[in-house]
């Protein structure tokens, strides 16, 4: 356990940040699944929809620092990519 006030201190911000960012990986998670769902429906539309609406929202988590930001540039390319496949 921590000794020092500072020590003390640092593992408080440690656990409000783990609450932040825990939140923001389930809200990116959610939309990613409304996006798989999309793509596994067939319907492209509403795929084309639920990726416009996830993009944001992991690009946002990378700039924040719960995702690397090549790694959501990742995600975000590949469900393009399908959702593109199930369009054409």
């Amino acid at each position: 356990m921590a000794n020092t006030p500072s020590a003390k201190k640092a593992a408080r911000k440690i656990a409000r940040r783990t609450v932040v960012n825990g939140a923001r990986r389930s809200r990116v998670r959610t939309f990613l699944r409304k996006v798989e769902e999309a793509i596994a429906s067939g319907n492209a539309e509403s795929a084309k929809s639920a990726l416009s609406a996830a993009e944001p929202e992991i690009m946002r988590a990378a700039q924040k620092g719960v995702l690397h930001k090549n790694t959501a540039s990742r995600k975000v390319s590949r469900l393009a990519a399908r959702v593109r496949s199930i369009s054409a």
